[in-house]
């Protein structure tokens, strides 16, 4: 067959392959188109899941007349001129593909009436004789787009769509992850003639009341809020609380520069923040926006934008994840309303990244000031207790038979502790306490193995790691590029206890290994960790196989079920919670206590009603 250009709808159809994969691809292409025209209000009215009719209108800047045929024209854009732009884009749009691939598939009409313009224009595109007829329209300012029959022309595309329940689903939650983006911008969203979901642009009652419409209220009730910018890079946003954590990853969105993403390097240093915190195979839930100079971000890696390389992913890696691992680690009774946290980078952190200052982190979860007289009366029968910090590995952790020797600190009159003080131990599993809000139920075995663990994990940090040289190395058959790489990172794995030699192109050979992992498969989580190196330059799978052996070490060392405490130990036990990082979980992620106020209890009993 003879080289031959192809025919301009053609090139449009096979682009739109590319873009238009469903209708609510076509739907997040011309919510984009808004956005970038400046339109802080949005009408989306759709048909049976939008395969039969997608509108849009909107309120934004408008096209000019005589750009209006031009707008349906491949690689036609008002959004950048030259590879300078597109190096430094900041609207949503920028390929010039998406209105004439959609056109190519569709009966498209676009009607608009520029913002210095007293008359709207409308155009007709016939795909068939890719003609474009203009008329005059009536048209407020602002830009509407009806697109009808979504892949009339292409059968064997159409017959791959789902039901209309599961498009318009689809549909759904592509206007859904736009809204959370642009709180500033109302969407009104109408299916078959009924109003599905109407999001108004109200500052005045704040950001949480579209996350909680969109996420739900129990995740504004259970998140934390946090704000904290350093290298030129800013994190904003809500994180979950661990123990709001979700079987499915359905509540997680990231955005980066307003755009939403998804990226293997941000999911990662996710993760790696809630790596001991979450139940197992559970899923945190969060709504992130990262800021950062377009030249740092490489939008244009995808057809579709869902996409981005990052200039400097290990950058970016290490500033998500220290910033939400301190968060999270932050968060512990009494430290809920506001918390400063000191951020350093790492000894092999870039030099570009400089001393972070701290992070002052408004939370959602506010407890009232002491006003109880009944709580107030026991300020003179029990003592604040606390526990000096351990200084090695070999010192024991607090258990059941020395937690009542710790040193007294003096209760000031009229301070109550977030936990309270104890009153009772129930069934010899939980610990009843009451404080200025009400009661607080503990799990006293959670509780403590939580802080047993961190006891072993600040202990293992401050002492060397000590390593245990093998009887006969242990040789491994690698790729090339992976045995080039244990003398690239030779330095890492020495601090984290290994020493690995390069053998030849394609073996390596193990000499020792940290003593705590002599019973682990040392050759798979080898190449686990070289897998992690290439992929992400750092990797913390030795640390959390060390972490998973001393999580084992704190539960087999914490008070069990029926041990019975005194009144001082459980206190004692209730101190060391509020100093400890992370108490809110055990080492499994389960919940380590909760609280019932006052107003909760009295609806239990019908008081006051």
């Amino acid at each position: 067959m003879p080289i031959q250009k192809l025919p301009s709808h053609l090139i449009n159809q096979i682009a739109a392959g590319e873009v238009v994969e469903r209708p609510s691809s076509a739907l997040k292409e011309l919510m984009e188109n808004s956005l970038d025209a400046g339109a802080t209000e949005i009408y989306i009215d759709v048909e049976q899941g939008g395969v039969k009719r997608i509108k849009i209108r909107d309120n934004g800047a408008g096209i000019p007349k005589e750009e209006l045929e031009l707008a349906l024209s491949r690689h036609a854009t008002s959004k950048i001129q030259n590879l300078d732009d597109l190096e430094h884009v900041k609207s949503m749009g920028f390929r010039g593909e998406a209105l004439p691939s959609i056109a190519s598939i569709s009966r498209l009409n676009l009607t608009s009436r520029h913002k210095d313009s007293d008359l709207a224009w409308k155009v007709e595109y016939d795909n068939h004789l890719n003609e474009q007829e203009l008329i005059p329209a009536s048209h407020p300012q602002g830009t509407t787009i009806e697109i009808t029959d979504l892949f009339y022309n292409i059968p064997a595309r159409r017959k791959f769509l789902k039901t209309e329940r599961t498009e318009y689903k689809h549909l759904e939650d592509v206007i859904k992850k736009i809204a959370l983006s642009r709180f500033d911008v109302s969407i009104e969203v109408r299916h078959n003639d009924k109003v599905t979901l109407s999001l108004p642009n109200n500052p005045q009652q704040g950001r949480e009341k579209r996350i909680s419409k969109i996420c739900g209220p129990a995740f504004v009730e259970q998140a934390i809020f946090l704000e904290h910018e350093a290298a030129g890079l800013k994190l904003w946003g809500w994180i979950g609380l661990p123990t709001f954590s979700r079987s499915q990853a359905d509540l997680q969105f990231f955005y980066v520069n307003q755009r939403v993403i998804k990226d293997r390097v941000v999911t990662h240093a996710v993760r790696q923040s809630y790596q001991d915190v979450l139940y197992h195979g559970r899923h945190p839930a969060y709504v992130l926006f990262l800021e950062l100079p377009p030249e740092k971000v490489d939008v244009n890696a995808h057809p579709t934008k869902h996409e981005v390389r990052f200039r400097e992913s290990r950058l970016v890696h290490d500033f998500l994840y220290r910033t939400l691992h301190k968060v999270i680690a932050d968060y512990r009774p009494g430290n809920e309303q506001n918390v400063e946290t000191n951020i350093t980078p790492p000894d092999n952190t870039p030099s570009e990244f400089p001393q972070q200052p701290p992070i002052n982190l408004p939370f959602n979860f506010n407890r009232p000031a002491p006003s109880s007289p009944m709580v107030n009366e026991q300020l003179s029968v029990y003592n604040k207790l606390s526990q000096p910090a351990p200084t090695n590995i070999n010192s024991a952790p607090p258990t059941p038979e020395n937690i009542s020797s710790l040193p007294v600190q003096t209760q000031e009159q009229g301070e109550i502790p977030p936990l309270g003080f104890a009153l009772a131990q129930l069934h010899g599993i939980y610990i009843l306490s009451e404080n200025a809000n009400g009661l607080i139920l503990v799990d006293m075995h959670a509780a403590h193995e939580r802080i047993t663990y961190e006891h072993l994990k600040r202990s293992h940090t401050q002492d060397a790691i000590r390593s245990q040289p093998l009887l006969v190395p242990l040789a491994i058959a690698v790729s090339e590029k992976e045995a080039n790489a244990t003398e690239e990172f030779a330095e890492t794995f020495a601090e984290l206890g290994f020493s690995i030699q390069q053998l030849d192109k394609e073996k390596i050979a193990i000499r020792s290994v940290p003593t705590l992992l002599k019973q682990v498969d040392i050759e798979a989580l080898t190449r686990d960790v070289l897998s992690d190196l290439l992929t992400h330059g750092s990797s913390s799978l030795i640390s959390e196989k060390i972490n998973e052996i001393l999580s084992t070490m704190a539960c087999h060392n914490s008070v069990r079920a029926n041990h019975r405490l005194s009144i001082h130990e459980m206190n004692a036990l209730l101190r060391d919670m509020e100093n400890t990082e992370r108490s809110g979980q055990c080492n499994h992620g389960r919940p380590t206590w909760t609280e019932l106020s006052i107003s909760e209890l009295d609806k239990l009993f019908m008081r006051g009603q």
